[in-house]
């Protein structure tokens, strides 16, 4: 039988996957794409849908975490609750501050060199995926 912690974590993981995919690496590059949608403009909304995103996924996280401590997970599954959440945390209380920093000197109309800065939460953004595919697989394959 599958165990009601494990079919809850499975489909919270998999809802937190498909936000990161949707609005990491299809929203975010395609607004900058859009007709007249400046690079001020386009900082001001990604503002706005990460700070979202990312409160949903701190939820989501908190969620995964509580349901996977709450049933008797093995080791494939752990491993990648840990990797996903410090992925999470790293973005937010390292990297977004940076870039908000960053953001905050743009709307204020300075111009400023290109940055690799966003390139970090890229980066991390890839690993969190990685993570999120290998705890789903492993929660679904646990029946």
């Amino acid at each position: 039988m599958y165990a009601t912690w494990a079919a809850a974590a499975v489909a919270v993981t998999f809802v937190w996957l498909g936000m990161v995919l949707a609005i990491s690496f299809l929203e975010a590059p395609l607004k900058f794409r859009a007709p007249g949608v400046t690079i001020p403009l386009g900082l001001g909304i990604g503002r706005l849908v990460f700070r979202a995103l990312n409160l949903v996924e701190a939820v989501l996280a908190i969620t995964v975490v509580a349901a996977v401590a709450a049933g008797d997970p093995p080791a494939r599954v752990v491993g990648p609750v840990a990797v996903a959440a410090v992925l999470l945390l790293a973005q937010l209380l390292v990297v977004r501050p940076r870039l908000n920093r960053r953001s905050d000197r743009i709307l204020a109309g300075e111009d400023l060199p290109r940055s690799r800065e966003h390139l970090y939460y890229v980066a991390l953004e890839l690993a969190k995926v990685a993570a999120l595919i290998a705890l789903g697989v492993g929660l679904f394959t646990m029946a």
